[in-house]
């Protein structure tokens, strides 16, 4: 397997000029290709900052986060934009779709900012709506759509541009038990059949016991990180020191 992602002693670091506080703290976490893996922990402990460092929603203080080679610490602001649009899926809990657009035309937008043929755009699309099984909901704006379904185009949304990797946040926080089911076993099996990567931030015990590697933060510290099931590389469990402010 292929390292995807590789972030190397990251910190962010809020009030640093009175009394800092460390929402990631040192933190070095490989990411291969493929995997299905959960950031876990209470609130507060870090696992949303970490995601945004490693979506480059966010630049880290200290360390550096390599993205296929690519340290993405050291773009510019625009270079960032254009590469999270190329490299990048975001699923967020709110869903952030645009409501006056279909669900058609939510997902097709990526594919327009990325200057895709409209032919190319056409097929893709067709492929999409089929994996999240919601063929018959394309002209559909948001408001007409359950909060799964939202959910579910807002995966196809992350997937249209082909990115590396796929981050989500919380994804099945706003959806009932059935809901959420059914998106997980959309995104298993785009991770199974399509080597899809996935990483999630969450505290959703149904995400948990779906995920093939865990990585528990306390403190914006990396506590444990262990593979759960069967995987082609081994996760060791580690310890961390206590936090330093």
């Amino acid at each position: 397997m292929n390292t995807v992602i590789d972030a190397h002693n990251i910190s962010k670091v809020y009030n640093p000029e009175t009394i800092p506080v460390y929402a990631v703290n040192n933190v070095h976490l490989h990411l291969q290709k493929g995997e299905f893996t959960a950031l876990v922990g209470p609130s507060g402990s870090g696992k949303t900052t970490l995601l945004n460092l490693i979506g480059g929603l966010d630049k880290p203080d200290e360390g550096k986060i390599e993205i296929n080679g690519t340290d993405i610490t050291r773009l510019s602001s625009n270079q960032l934009i254009n590469f999270r649009l190329h490299n990048i899926g975001f699923v967020f809990q709110s869903f952030n779709l645009v409501p006056v657009l279909t669900a058609k035309e939510n997902v097709e937008f990526i594919m327009q900012l990325q200057g895709i043929p409209k032919k190319e755009r056409e097929a893709r699309l067709k492929n999409l709506f089929r994996q999240i099984r919601l063929e018959d909901k394309v002209d559909c704006r948001p408001a007409e759509l359950s909060g799964g379904q939202q959910q579910r185009v807002a995966v196809a949304r992350a997937l249209a541009s082909k990115p590396q990797f796929v981050l989500a946040d919380e994804p099945t926080a706003n959806l009932d038990s059935k809901s959420a089911s059914n998106l997980l076993d959309i995104m298993a099996e785009l991770n199974k059949e399509e080597n899809m990567t996935f990483i999630f931030s969450t505290h959703d015990q149904r995400v948990i016991e779906r995920a093939r590697r865990v990585v528990t933060l306390v403190d914006g510290r990396i506590t444990t990180d262990t593979a759960l099931v069967d995987v082609s590389h081994s996760v060791a469990s580690v310890s961390s020191p206590p936090l330093i402010t």
